[in-house]
């Protein structure tokens, strides 16, 4: 039996989680990072669930709007729902800019505040696959798309280049919270069967490539996660009273990043390979 003492605690321990998380998004500039490494991601998420013009569009952990707008260019009517609420801000600028409103709402990804079967499209760009509790949040995805209505993702892999620059910080990075999993996991094509269950038809998934070539040195583009990713400032953050800690995982991170670079000198880019998975809701 869960005593309300116990639930009390547990909601207090998750309380204290989600604001971290919130912390962590809201450090660098995500936004940057969105709109410099993976422009076209969000328009290539859209496109894949074909959304059409009248469509209620849920984007989950939608950042600054990478799929929320291109959704609402395509005739989405279009809430962006973020647990980190501080991106929202260069994402009203974004909309403006290309002629569409949305509506902006925080939210948790695993404990939406959205009732049941309320949108035809419910979709995620690198954003939900950050939630610690991945069986919650594919509920919640489920839970809230309509019979019929589309799930759509796009996730990074565990054997890409986000997966292994996740792997490169885990011996740096503060401990993940009990029960949690890690983010890559989404880009599993098992992984996310597993989740779904037989609540969706028609599950597709698709590894695709997107070229980050912001950079022109492995050095330059450590430099440029260090200043504007949440979870690598985190892994910083969290060893700055070690120098030597800091020292090794510059020397580690660097060292990837020349392992994984492509192309030549002054040409230098890399691949980071992401899940595209879409489904129907049984």
């Amino acid at each position: 039996m869960v005593t309300a003492e116990k639930k009390s605690v547990t909601g207090e321990a998750d309380r204290q989680l989600k604001a971290k998380h919130r912390a962590l998004w809201a450090s660098g500039d995500y936004p940057a990072v969105a709109a410099e490494l993976i422009p076209d991601l969000g328009a290539e998420l859209v496109r894949a669930c074909g959304v059409r013009p009248g469509d209620q569009v849920l984007d989950v952990a939608a950042g600054s709007g990478n799929a929320a707008i291109p959704a609402a260019v395509a005739g989405g009517i279009v809430t962006a729902s973020d647990l980190t609420p501080e991106l929202f801000d260069a994402g009203r600028r974004i909309a403006a800019e290309h002629g569409v409103s949305l509506e902006w709402a925080e939210a948790d990804a695993e404990a939406l505040p959205f009732a049941d079967c309320s949108f035809d499209v419910v979709m995620s760009c690198v954003g939900a696959m950050f939630a610690p509790h991945h069986q919650a949040t594919a509920d919640e995805l489920i839970r809230v798309a309509r019979p019929g209505g589309t799930i759509g993702m796009i996730n990074w892999t565990p054997e890409g280049f986000v997966g292994n620059l996740f792997a490169t910080m885990k011996p740096y990075a503060p401990p993940p919270p009990p029960g949690a999993s890690p983010p890559p996991l989404w880009g599993s094509e098992d992984h996310v069967r597993e989740l779904f269950g037989d609540r969706v038809d028609g599950l597709e998934t698709r590894r695709q490539i997107v070229v980050m070539d912001h950079c022109a040195t492995a050095t330059e583009f450590r430099e440029y996660w260090k200043r504007n990713y949440g979870p690598t400032i985190g892994a910083y953050k969290f060893n700055a009273d070690k120098p030597d800690r800091v020292e090794a995982l510059d020397r580690d991170f660097l060292a990837f990043l020349e392992r994984s670079a492509r192309g030549d000198t002054g040409q230098v880019f890399w691949e980071a390979e992401y899940l595209l998975v879409t489904a129907t809701k049984r």
